[in-house]
């Protein structure tokens, strides 16, 4: 009988299919996956994907863009209810009202938001370039949505008004100073790497903060051989491939996001065989977030 390896391969190859997933999917997910990344690279893959099928393993958003980015693909995703919280807490009338409100503002998405969100903002960025966002879009008041965390790390550094939204990912938003001292006070050695999405205290004190690809990128150059890393612990998968011989712990307790884990083997095998839950975005909605995503995509 073919084991789950050997299945998706043998799928991938019967339906065209190409499998791009998000560094917090589960190891077995990440290991038969032709592409991992995190939301920076993943939208720029999208659009030089030469199969008929992609198959998102990731949250709806994500698999939006995909869509979005290449719409004569067909693209799939496992579950299609794997959703974010962090995304339900922007909505397209809160953005129209903040419009009104502050005329002279640019509205900055991050990528963590839904299509119509999107195509309502004037730019999409992602944890890996919101800062340079920030400085280079042409307004000197901004209105950053969703993750109030992510802003106030950026806001300390740009020249500029940055209203933030208030918004935040639960699954950063619970990594305190205190669940990173547990595991410090057992590790004194280890060096802290956290994501910008975690709240302002635990960024200001760690020696590191990046986007998941910047952390990645961060362990495999680090002469240092333990690390406490404060993101999402599906991210460990990759830093143990890049970096074997160095330790890697995590905040207590756990980081996890259930969204993301709702991507089984078994629902990315069925999903492959039948084809199903495929993921469209209404034309006009397409049309108006791809410019907002163009213009993050487009800038030098």
């Amino acid at each position: 009988m073919e084991d789950f390896k050997e299945r998706i391969q043998r799928l991938k190859r019967e339906k065209d299919a190409f499998i791009i997933a998000h560094y917090y999917q589960r190891r077995e997910i990440q290991e038969v996956a032709d592409f991992i990344g995190d939301s920076l690279e993943l939208s720029r893959k999208c659009t030089e994907i030469p199969n008929r099928i992609i198959v998102f393993c990731g949250v709806y958003f994500m698999a939006e863009i995909a869509k979005i980015l290449a719409p004569e693909k067909k693209v799939l995703i496992p579950y299609r209810n794997a959703g974010c919280l962090l995304a339900d807490m922007a909505i397209p009338e809160e953005i129209e009202k903040a419009k009104k409100k502050h005329p002279d503002a640019k509205i900055i998405a991050y990528v963590n938001t839904y299509a119509e969100v999107k195509a309502a903002s004037d730019i999409i960025c992602t944890s890996a370039n919101a800062g340079e966002v920030i400085r280079k879009v042409d307004a000197d008041k901004v209105i950053f949505l969703p993750d109030k965390n992510l802003g106030a790390y950026h806001k300390r550094s740009v020249n500029k008004e940055v209203i933030l939204w208030n918004g935040y990912c639960p699954v950063h938003n619970r990594i305190t100073w205190d669940s990173i001292e547990r595991v410090k006070k057992r590790h004194p050695d280890a060096l802290v790497i956290v994501h910008p999405e975690c709240p302002p205290d635990v960024t200001e004190r760690a020696d590191f903060v990046g986007s998941t690809s910047q952390l990645v990128n961060f362990v495999e150059k680090s002469p240092h051989k333990k690390f406490i890393v404060g993101t999402e612990e599906g991210t460990l998968f990759k830093m143990q491939k890049v970096a074997p011989n160095k330790e890697f712990l995590l905040p207590d307790p756990v980081p996890l996001c259930d969204q993301m884990k709702m991507i089984t083997p078994s629902r990315l095998i069925t999903c492959l065989e039948e084809e199903i839950y495929e993921v469209q975005v209404p034309q006009d909605v397409a049309e108006r977030a791809k410019r907002a995503i163009e213009a993050m995509l487009s800038l030098k």
